[in-house]
């Protein structure tokens, strides 16, 4: 039986469909009620439909609201099973919306951890509702993909592989296992090789363009620094002579040209 938080908005009851505006469906779990509520009162207000769940265990059992969803946002600490731990098992049956956390951590190591396993957004509860609804509206009015759209061509760049129908990455014939912010940094640099892609390039590929991340003005390039490093790894852990993530200090990356190619 479907299990709903008491706080959940039902669709007819929400403010926005009396500002008429274009309602955006959000599932919010969140183990905290007092954040619950303050979530499932004020985010209508910005054109928000909420339906709130306390656990991973709830969510599961109302996934036939949530397969209507916009997004779904994320706690970090969650009981029993984590929100990091959430959003994998979400990827593993096929639950592909975008996933926001919205929590009280505020470090890089979380954040980066977020992004790695396909998150697209961090946000620290601190900045406010008014912060997290312009971001939620931002990320809501990304195109989503067509369904049924015809197959893309594989982007072959010497011994790389990459199939843009499943968002897979292949060296020498090895999946390299990289999350989907991994592969579009990949695909945005092979699909340039041989050519310079600054910092701000590649960080736009983890979020979207324009967004302000990490400490400072420039703070956002020690989190694609970050990302780079795990993407040479996973490359590396196939062929010890990986070596095509050419770093131009204070610039950006790009991938090197293979051999013969013109």
């Amino acid at each position: 039986m479907l299990r709903r938080d008491m706080n959940e908005n039902e669709p007819g009851e929400t403010e926005p469909a009396r500002l008429g505006r274009d309602v955006i469906r959000v599932v919010h779990v969140e183990d905290d009620p007092g954040w619950r509520e303050v979530i499932a009162d004020q985010l209508p207000d910005h054109g928000f439909v909420v339906h709130s769940f306390a656990d991973a265990t709830s969510l599961a059992d109302g996934l036939a609201v949530s397969s209507d969803a916009d997004i779904i946002l994320l706690d970090w600490d969650l009981p029993d099973v984590s929100g990091i731990q959430l959003l994998e098992e979400l990827r593993q049956i096929g639950v592909e919306l975008p996933v926001v956390f919205l929590t009280g951590y505020a470090f890089t190591a979380q954040e980066n951890l977020a992004f790695e396993t396909g998150a697209v957004d961090f946000i620290d509860k601190a900045r406010g509702i008014e912060v997290l609804a312009r971001r939620l509206r931002r990320l809501a009015s990304v195109p989503k993909p067509t369904t049924g759209s015809p197959s893309a061509s594989l982007v072959v760049c010497g011994k790389l592989v990459l199939n843009p129908n499943v968002g897979r990455a292949y060296w020498n014939d090895f999946d390299v296992d990289l999350t989907l912010v991994e592969y579009n940094i990949v695909h945005l640099l092979a699909s340039n090789a041989g050519r310079w892609v600054n910092y701000r390039a590649v960080y736009d590929r983890v979020h979207y363009e324009g967004f302000v991340g990490g400490s400072g003005t420039n703070g956002y390039r020690t989190n694609v620094r970050g990302i780079i490093k795990r993407l040479r790894k996973k490359f590396l852990q196939h062929d010890e002579t990986f070596a095509e993530i050419e770093n131009f200090v204070g610039f950006g990356y790009r991938w090197a040209k293979p051999t013969g190619a013109g």
